[in-house]
C-alpha cells in the first residue's frame, strides 16, 4: 500500500523514538482519503497535533514524490470515527473534526510522566490544580528555577491537559512571542497577532526572564495579560527567576506576575534524579542496572535535561557499538559529560559543602570529638580529599590534625567497606562529591 511505502520513508528519516511515540500510532483511513487528501487516525488529541503541526506537511512531500502530485494530510482522531454515522462521506467526516489554533505541545510531557519530589512537589500541585480548573483558582500561576529542572515539562503538561478537555492552548517561548509581535508590527497586522495570543483559554508563556528590558514587547504583553486576564482566562508563565528579581521589567508588569501564585522548582534531591532516570527509562524502553543509574544520578548534576540526554546517548552508543550497558561502559561513554574540575578544589570548599549539607560546624570536622556523625563527617571529608584533590595523606594527615598518614589510609580504608557494604551511605557520599564538583563549575 502506497501509505505503507510512505511511512517507512519517513521511517527513515527520524529517530526511532518518535517513530515508536508518534508516527507508529497512526492507521493510514483508506475509505476517507482520496488523490486530494489523504486521511490518517491517532489515537489521542496530542498525538494529533503533534503530528499534525510536524510532520503533516512533510507526510505529503513524501506522497508527491511517488505520486507526483501532493495531497492535503489530515490526521483525524480516532473516537471520532465511534460517534460519525455510517453514512457520512469522507468529506463530511472531516468537516466534522473541530479545526483548533492550539500551538504545539510535546506530548511526551504530561503530569503521568513528571517525577514528583520535595523540590518540585508545590510546583506540581499547583500545575495540576490550574489544569483541572483553568481561570478559577490561580491567576497567573508564575513557575520560576534554574534551567532544566521541569518548568517546560510542567506548562506542557498543563496544555495537554486542558486540551483534552476541548480548550484552546496557545503556547510560546518570550523569543516566540517577541519575533510574532516584531513580524506582524512591520507588517501592519497586528490585529492577526492579538486575535492568535488574546483568543484562547490558556496561554502558556516559557521563559519570562527574557521580557528585560523589550519595552515596546512588554507594552503589548501587559495589554495581552490584561486582555486575557479579565475574561477569567488562564496564564501560566516560567522564569529562570521570581517577578521581583527580574531586572528590566515594568513594575507594572512584576505586580501583575505577582498577582496569583509563585511556585518555585528546587535543586532535586538524589531520590528524585534515581526516580526521574528511572521513569524515563521506562518510557523510552533502556534497560539500565540500578548501579548505572546511582551513578549517573550521584555524577552528572541537577540539570534534568542534560541527564535524560545523557542517558539517550549512551543507550545509542550501546547499540551501535552492540554492547551490553555495564557501569565501566557508562562511566567511559560518559567521561565527558560528567565534569571533573579537580585541580580547583580546596579542602576548605570540601570541609565547607560537608559541614553545611550534613549539619555540623566545620570545625567540628576537623576536631577530635568523637562523636558518631561528626567522625563519618571526617571520614567523608578525608575520602572526598584524598579522592579529588592531589595532596598526599601525610599533608591531609597534618590537615585534619592526625598523627600520621597511617591514621589517614585507616579512615579511608573504614569508607570504603561502608560504600561497598551499605547502598546508601554510597549514594549519600556520591551525592556530596557531586555538589563538590558542581561548585567548581
Amino acid at each position: 500500500m502506497l501509505a505503507d511505502t510512505v511511512i517507512e520513508l519517513l521511517k527513515e528519516e527520524i529517530s526511532s523514538l518518535e517513530y515508536d511515540r508518534y508516527i507508529k500510532q497512526l492507521k493510514f483511513h483508506e475509505k476517507a482519503s482520496n488523490s486530494d487528501q489523504m486521511v490518517f487516525l491517532a489515537p489521542n488529541i496530542l498525538i494529533a497535533n503533534w503530528v499534525r503541526t510536524k510532520y503533516s506537511d512533510k507526510i505529503a512531500h513524501l506522497f508527491e514524490l511517488k505520486t507526483g502530485k501532493k495531497p492535503e494530510v489530515k490526521i483525524v482522531l480516532k473516537e471520532h470515527l465511534k460517534t460519525t454515522k455510517t453514512k457520512s462521506t469522507p468529506t463530511e467526516m472531516i468537516d466534522a473534526i473541530k479545526s483548533t489554533k492550539n500551538t504545539i505541545l510535546n506530548p511526551s510531557y504530561t503530569f503521568d510522566s513528571f517525577v514528583v519530589g520535595s523540590s518540585n512537589q508545590y510546583a506540581y500541585t499547583a500545575a495540576k490544580s490550574i489544569a483541572e480548573k483553568p481561570g478559577l483558582m490561580y491567576n497567573p500561576v508564575f513557575i520560576y528555577g534554574p534551567t532544566g529542572l521541569g518548568k517546560t515539562h510542567l506548562i506542557h503538561a498543563i496544555g495537554n491537559y486542558v486540551q483534552t478537555k476541548g480548550k484552546i492552548v496557545i503556547y510560546a517561548t518570550i523569543e516566540q512571542f517577541m519575533n510574532d509581535f516584531t513580524y506582524n508590527l512591520r507588517n501592519q497586522s497586528m490585529d492577526r497577532f492579538r486575535e492568535k495570543y488574546r483568543n484562547c483559554d490558556v496561554l502558556l508563556i516559557d521563559d519570562t526572564q527574557f521580557l528585560s528590558n523589550k519595552i515596546q514587547t512588554q507594552e503589548e504583553f501587559f495589554h495581552t495579560f490584561n486582555e486575557l486576564h479579565s475574561a477569567g482566562k488562564q496564564i501560566v508563565l516560567t522564569s529562570d527567576k521570581p517577578p521581583k528579581m527580574i531586572n528590566g521589567l515594568e513594575d507594572r508588569l512584576k505586580s501583575r506576575f505577582e498577582w496569583g501564585l509563585i511556585a518555585d522548582i528546587g535543586l532535586p534531591e538524589l531520590e528524585t534524579k534515581i526516580a526521574i532516570i528511572k521513569k524515563k527509562c521506562e518510557l523510552d524502553g533502556i534497560n539500565l542496572g540500578s548501579d548505572i543509574v546511582n551513578y549517573i544520578a550521584a555524577n552528572m548534576g541537577d540539570n534534568i535535561r542534560e541527564i535524560e540526554s545523557a542517558i539517550i546517548n549512551l543507550n545509542a552508543y550501546a547499540s551501535l557499538m552492540r554492547q551490553e550497558i555495564t557501569l565501566d561502559f557508562a562511566k567511559n561513554v560518559m567521561r565527558e559529560q560528567i565534569k571533573e574540575r579537580r585541580e580547583n578544589i580546596s579542602l576548605e570548599d570540601i570541609i565547607q559543602i560537608i559541614a553545611k549539607d550534613l549539619n555540623i560546624k566545620p570545625s567540628e570536622i576537623k576536631s577530635t570529638k568523637r562523636s558518631k556523625n561528626i567522625v563519618e563527617a571526617r571520614r567523608i571529608g578525608i575520602y572526598l580529599a584524598r579522592t579529588l584533590t592531589p595532596n598526599s595523606m601525610p599533608s591531609l594527615a597534618t590537615y585534619f590534625g592526625m598523627k600520621d598518614h597511617t591514621a589517614v589510609s585507616h579512615n579511608i580504608k573504614k569508607i570504603n567497606e561502608l560504600i561497598e557494604t551499605n547502598e546508601s551511605f554510597k549514594l549519600k557520599v556520591e551525592d556530596l562529591k557531586n555538589k563538590i564538583l558542581t561548585k567548581q563549575m
